[in-house]
């Protein structure tokens, strides 16, 4: 898990590097990096360009389907509500997150559905490479804020 939550960790980074909030995904099949990407909110003018959906969309059109259902996605910081709807919505066998955000509620409704009905089969796991997810973010902010 480490070796792909290091190549989103490198994601976030170039968001950091583009004044984005730094936020990585990568998208993995087989063990193989199928697709990455960085938040571009303010690059692209679009808030739904969040790393997870660009890392989405990319795998879908180089796998040639909307379903990854044998796909496992690694993000550095846990999904928004729009995100998780998107992971969930592509059916995604495996989500693994860095650090946690306690503003987020996206991961409440996957795992609500879980229990619920367990359709989605989808694993779930957080706090891989968490300190160095956490002190990338606090970094950002802490240098927004120095700015201003």
């Amino acid at each position: 898990m480490r070796k792909f939550m290091e190549e989103a960790l490198r994601e976030a980074k170039k968001a950091y590097a583009l004044g984005e909030v730094p936020v990585g995904a990568v998208v993995v099949r087989g063990g193989e990096i199928i697709s990455r990407a960085h938040n571009m909110v303010e690059a692209y003018h679009d808030p739904t360009a969040h790393a997870e959906i660009l890392a989405i969309r990319e795998a879908a059109v180089k796998l040639g389907s909307w379903r990854l259902n044998d796909c496992e996605i690694y993000v550095t910081l846990e999904p928004c509500i729009m995100c998780t709807g998107a992971i969930g919505g592509s059916r995604m066998k495996t989500l693994i997150y860095g650090a946690n955000d306690s503003k987020e509620k996206g991961l409440e409704v996957i795992r609500w559905e879980l229990k619920k009905t367990n359709n989605l089969g989808m694993e779930i796991y957080e706090g891989i490479m968490e300190e160095e997810c956490k002190k990338l973010l606090k970094d950002f902010f802490k240098e927004q804020r120095a700015d201003k």
